[in-house]
């Protein structure tokens, strides 16, 4: 969770569509555009505020280590700063850890929470996941509109492979204390551990679950409407639990 006081840095963001503000948080080593499908999808609904993190996509790298921790103060103050804070905050991938730390350091700023396909413990991740060498296709994707330039990005993919090693490392019972409101998305074929996720959701306090099936660790790309329809879903005012509530009974 957030500590300390990493060196801040100045989101890029982009901002599309109108209604209650969503924050969209993208995943590792890529940028805001990875979510233009999703966005696509939303921004009828919401006014949809896509920022590039710190040596990702428009946002330039700072000295030092990249950290979760230090991302999500970014973020903190991005929020504070360019929002009418509390938002929905949607987070993907590295985004979703990202979102994590954030709702759990400032609940204040966080209306809901969308955790999609992430990890609260780096081992949540299959074997062999966190250390894969990023495709040619993000390092192109990287050198078409990085301030610190293609050069850069071997030293990004250092810092990311860094972090992951170690990184996330909450537990069950820190996240047992978040009582903003969870959807915990996944995939049937996705990179995160049916099993981890499914573990974040029970200890959720105040969780809901759903699996995309036939999707993979790509869904905003593959099945943006569907993702867009499970959010909508989430936000809905009013729902009941059911016929025949156990959880929640």
């Amino acid at each position: 969770m957030v500590d300390g006081a990493p060196t801040p840095t100045v989101l890029w963001c982009e901002a599309r569509g109108r209604g209650p503000e969503m924050v969209l948080l993208h995943p590792g080593g890529s940028d805001s555009r990875a979510l233009d499908p999703l966005i696509a999808e939303l921004e009828s609904t919401y006014t949809c505020l896509a920022p590039d993190q710190r040596g990702h996509g428009r946002t330039s790298d700072v000295a030092g280590a990249l950290t979760f921790d230090a991302m999500a103060a970014d973020t903190i103050r991005f929020l504070e700063d360019h929002t009418e804070a509390p938002v929905h905050l949607f987070g993907y991938s590295d985004g979703a850890i990202m979102a994590l730390f954030v709702a759990l350091a400032r609940p204040d700023l966080v209306r809901s929470l969308v955790f999609s396909s992430g990890v609260f413990h780096h081992a949540g991740w299959l074997p062999g996941v966190a250390g894969e060498k990023p495709p040619q296709f993000m390092a192109d994707s990287y050198a078409q509109v990085s301030p610190d330039g293609p050069s850069h990005w071997d030293t990004m993919v250092g810092k990311m492979h860094e972090m992951h090693l170690h990184q996330p490392a909450l537990t069950e019972e820190n996240i047992r204390s978040l009582a903003v409101p969870t959807l915990v998305l996944i995939d049937d074929d996705d990179e995160v551990q049916l099993e981890h996720a499914i573990a974040a959701y029970r200890a959720l306090p105040n969780g809901e679950f759903a699996v995309v099936p036939r999707a993979t660790h790509g869904v905003v790309v593959e099945k943006p409407a569907l993702v867009a329809a499970l959010i909508r879903a989430f936000h809905t005012v009013g729902k009941t639990d059911g016929f025949a509530p156990i959880r929640r009974k």
